[in-house]
């Protein structure tokens, strides 16, 4: 028997060997537990993504959670996370289950929980599930069938669902009339089929069904996306690309030129987007690895600004009981004000599409915008791998204050919201912080250009690993 803990999105293992159908079944339970802990009428939306295995692991979350007394909404066929989240909240459901391991490496599976306002379980009751996973759970004999003829189970088409919302939310007439053509990567993820059935003039690349995503783990970051970077760069016709990770509810960028757009800079350009072209206000909430431009934005824009903890969760947490416009992370993991309080790749893709059919303007164009306020900028990241005990080592120095330079770079200030942010000047930063289930330190750094940001990381490796 293992002990499973759920990390800062959902709980997360390889396949036949800690992800197992009665390891599965055992976090059901708790689930069950759990929802019909805060309702009297408990239900739960259930689905997968494209991953092996998945739809077998749904189905046994599904015969845990109807065996238990739990009404069980179970989707039709693969679905992105967000369709999850939404469907919990559009058919007033206690709870939301989808397994997917999101953009991790094809040999892990997942269990996502979600809650009835859309979107991830805050920690709290992530906590509290945890606590109520039992040794061994037995998987009902009976079938979906049975449990479906009982009335305890209903199957919903989610993807349906969601399509109507992004009909009613976006103007697709004006998007797809725009002359915009696109290149799409679904790295053979669960966007594949809804953002093929909402964009028309669209070159299309890995949308189909391949549970190994060809042996990589499907993350939208540029050293995955090569084959679409070379596919804008050849093709002039292809005004931007998008990308998408497994789930579908984080996102990648490249301009026209085949450069990619990342993370922060979609934030960056979702707030002005929604603020100064949509008269939307709210607080920006982001994750403490996400650029300090953000920060400089809000206060051209006059709009209250807070850093979390890094991890969705955190900032799904705000959402729902504050008046947010936008939450974000590093990852690419982004939520808007007008949608549920869950990240969402093809969402925040569709804005900013949206935003240069309305504007008649390149992404690089809309980007020089922001930079007129905020100034350029160039934010990078190197994943050390190294053995755990250097990994200790340095998180104890950072703990005890002993880096105040790296080379030629004095450090001004340092905060430890979630890890450790070294500031270098006005407008550079690097942060270091380390995995905690495996032996790796992530260094992240910022600096007005590529040549300052590279030069940060390189000096702040040699130094961590002399």
């Amino acid at each position: 028997m293992i002990q499973i803990k759920f990390g800062t999105d959902g709980w997360r293992a390889i396949i036949a060997k800690e992800f197992t159908t009665d390891n599965v079944a055992r976090v059901a339970k708790a689930t069950a537990y759990w929802v019909k802990q805060i309702s009297k009428e408990p239900s739960v939306v259930v689905g997968h993504d494209c991953r092996f295995a998945g739809e077998l692991f749904a189905e046994v979350t599904a015969k845990v959670l109807c065996a238990e007394g739990v009404k069980v909404f179970i989707a039709k066929d693969f679905i992105s996370t967000p369709m999850i989240s939404l469907g919990a909240h559009q058919l007033n459901a206690t709870a939301g289950v989808v397994i997917t391991a999101s953009h991790n490496p094809p040999s892990y599976n997942g269990f996502k929980l979600k809650s009835g306002y859309g979107g991830p379980t805050i920690p709290e009751d992530i906590a509290l599930v945890e606590t109520m996973i039992p040794d061994f759970y037995e998987i009902p004999s009976k079938t979906l069938a049975e449990f479906e003829a009982e009335g305890k189970l209903v199957w919903v088409n989610l993807e349906d669902m969601y399509f109507d919302h992004v009909q009613k939310s976006f103007d697709l007439q004006t998007i797809n009339s725009s002359g915009i053509k696109l290149g799409y990567d679904a790295m053979y993820g669960a966007g594949q089929r809804i953002a093929l059935r909402i964009l028309k003039n669209i070159v299309a690349l890995h949308c189909d069904e391949n549970p190994g995503f060809k042996g990589q783990a499907p993350e939208p970051i540029h050293r995955n996306l090569l084959e679409l970077s070379s596919l804008i760069k050849n093709d002039p016709s292809l005004a931007c690309g998008l990308a998408n990770d497994g789930d579908a509810d984080r996102i990648g960028m490249y301009d026209g030129e085949g450069n990619f757009v990342d993370s922060h800079h979609i934030i960056l350009l979702l707030i002005h987007y929604l603020h100064k072209y949509k008269n939307y206000n709210g607080k920006v909430v982001i994750a403490f690895s996400v650029s300090e431009k953000v920060k400089r934005l809000c206060e051209h824009y006059n709009l209250d600004y807070e850093v979390t903890k890094i991890g969705f969760k955190y900032i799904c947490g705000k959402m729902i009981v504050e008046d947010v416009l936008l939450g974000g992370e590093e990852s690419g993991g982004i939520a808007v004000k007008g949608h549920i309080p869950e990240r969402d790749g093809i969402w925040c893709g569709l804005l900013l599409l949206e935003f240069m059919a309305k504007t008649g303007k390149t992404l690089k164009q809309l980007i020089d915008e922001v930079y007129a306020i905020t100034g350029s900028f160039y934010f990078d990241r190197n994943d050390l791998h190294i053995t755990d005990t250097l990994k200790n080592q340095i998180i104890t120095n950072c703990k005890n204050g002993l880096y105040t330079s790296f080379g030629k770079y004095n450090v001004e200030k340092m905060e430890d919201i979630d890890g450790y942010k070294f500031h270098l000047s006005a407008n550079s930063w690097m942060m270091i912080r380390a995995s905690g289930t495996e032996p790796l330190l992530r260094v992240y750094a910022e600096a007005p250009n590529q040549v300052e940001t590279d030069d940060i990381l390189s000096t702040v490796k040699s130094i961590l690993l002399s």
